[in-house]
């Protein structure tokens, strides 16, 4: 009787099944810091009893109205940052996740932006 080399940890899906064979990432660009967010039919449970253990978990994570980073998913998945971009591709071409990309540095560094921020944060 063979025994789990890794005991405690669930066997996990390859990732040619988990995306039809595609080992290539998607014609969209995601990179580490794209925001990934459940599309918001996919959080309502459209099929996703049939939907592989993996993407429930992704779409689990990534509900509405936040999400979450690639690295991030990545991370709490367990997985390499470019199988995850390719699972994540496939995600994005069946409609069930959408993504944002990362905010500019010009956005980000905008003084009176992060003052304003700053105070309404304040009054709560």
């Amino acid at each position: 009787m063979a025994t789990d080399p890794r005991p405690g940890r669930r066997r996990r899906t390859r990732l040619y099944a988990l995306t039809d064979g595609r080992t290539a990432a998607s014609r969209h660009a995601l990179t580490m810091d794209t925001v990934i967010t459940a599309a918001a039919d996919a959080k309502h449970g459209h099929g996703h009893g049939s939907l592989p253990t993996e993407w429930q978990e992704i779409l689990t994570m990534c509900a509405p109205p936040n999400g979450r980073a690639v690295a991030e998913i990545a991370a709490r998945m367990g997985m390499r940052l470019t199988p995850m971009v390719v699972l994540l591709g496939e995600l994005l071409e069946r409609g069930l996740i959408r993504h944002r990309p990362p905010l500019d540095a010009s956005e980000t560094s905008n003084v009176h932006l992060l003052m304003k921020i700053k105070d309404n944060l304040a009054r709560l």
